[in-house]
This record gives structure tokens, C-alpha cells and sequence, in this order.
């Protein structure tokens, strides 16, 4: 199964969150282990990009590059189908226009399950969401 990770999940993981990290970290691991692998869109890489760039951060921003460059990391490209039904999710579900574009990339490419923190997005029920506890 492909696993898309929201924005913040990959934010958590990458910057170890000190609430968060331990968790994300977990779950990563055990998707890993049930040989599911990881999802993210170019959505995500300019999420995750804009905090180390206003800050100055080059390790923060290396660490992301690793992250994104990553070989075991599916970085998913927004087409106009994911445009198409993000439009169809944002309508339907009255979600704002990132998480709209998230849940569209997961959906149009595939993936078998949603994984978030945020608990609005579980509205969404045109893909299976888990919210991170």
C-alpha cells in the first residue's frame, strides 16, 4: 500500500518534534516494516521548504532535501486530475485549498491511506485518513 504523509507529518519527522517526532517516527517504521511505502506531493516539499528558508536554516533545509531526495520517499507531482478532484474535494468536503490538494494527490495516485494530524481532514472520505495519536 502507498501511505501519503500530510505536510505536517513529514514537518514532525524531519525537524523531531519534541511532542510529535517519537509518534511519527513509530508509524513511519511500522508502515516500513508492513512494506508499505511512503508517499509526499510537490505540495509537500513547498510546505516543508518555506519555515528553513525564512529562517536561514541550511541544516533544517539539508535535512529536508535528504528527506525529499530520498529513494524510498514517492514524490507525487500535482497534475490537472489532482487539480480537477482537489476542486471536487474542496466543494465537497469544504476544506481549505492545500489540504484539498493533499487529499486529491493521495487519491489520483493511488494511495490506500491519508496520514495527518489534522482531524478536519478526516471529513474526507473519498480515501481512508488516519489521524497521527
Amino acid at each position: 500500500m502507498i501511505v501519503y504523509l500530510d505536510a505536517n507529518c513529514v514537518i514532525y519527522f524531519v525537524e523531531r518534534n519534541p511532542v510529535w517526532w517519537p509518534r511519527i517516527k513509530a508509524r513511519v517504521a511500522a508502515l516500513r516494516a508492513a512494506g508499505d511505502e511512503l508517499a509526499v506531493s510537490d505540495l509537500t516539499r513547498t510546505e516543508c521548504l518555506v519555515g528553513p528558508l525564512r529562517s536561514g536554516d541550511a541544516t533544517i533545509l539539508a535535512s529536508y532535501q535528504a528527506f525529499f531526495s530520498d529513494p524510498a520517499i514517492r514524490v507525487f507531482p500535482l497534475t490537472a486530475a489532482v487539480c480537477e478532484r482537489a476542486a471536487q474535494v474542496r466543494a465537497t468536503y469544504r476544506l481549505k485549498l492545500p489540504d484539498a490538494l493533499h487529499l486529491a494527490a493521495a487519491i489520483e495516485h493511488g494511495c490506500g491511506l491519508f496520514l495527518t494530524n489534522d482531524a478536519q481532514l478526516i471529513r474526507c472520505t473519498d480515501i481512508p485518513v488516519e489521524i497521527l495519536d
